[in-house]
């Protein structure tokens, strides 16, 4: 049996319930509520995240994917980069209210990014899409 399309269920799964759970955060952040420093919401999102890349490795080894010879697998993990960075500013460590809004902004941006890329296997992202 193969083990891709269980694989690949479960890291759509995960795609969704971390961008859900980010938007949600960005939210609470943004508007200053109290759920944003609970526990569980501080915690859930990295066993998510850590399992959310842990099928994406999975995939990648599923299908043996050769990463420095996929340029869009390698765009991938570059925009992961971005979104993580972004989302450590909107979430953490932005200083003023609007360096988070801006940051959340380009962290969700990075997430369509990575979307694009992943559906169009391209680097391109959503613009081989547009122009294919």
């Amino acid at each position: 049996m193969s083990l891709y399309a269980p694989l690949h269920m479960i890291h759509l799964a995960l795609a969704v319930v971390t961008i859900a759970g980010f938007l949600l955060r960005g939210y609470w952040q943004l508007t200053g509520s109290d759920w944003s420093g609970r526990r569980v919401v501080r915690v859930l999102p990295h066993i998510v995240d850590t399992l959310f890349l842990a099928s994406g490795i999975a995939l990648v080894a599923v299908l043996n994917l050769a990463v420095l010879q996929n340029g869009w697998l390698l765009a991938k993990f570059a925009g992961l980069f971005a979104y993580i960075g972004l989302g450590m500013v909107a979430l953490r460590f932005g200083r003023t209210p609007q360096l988070r809004l801006i940051a959340f902004a380009g962290a969700v941006a990075a997430f369509a990014y990575i979307v694009g890329a992943a559906l169009t296997k391209s680097p391109a992202s959503w613009l081989a899409y547009v122009a294919g």
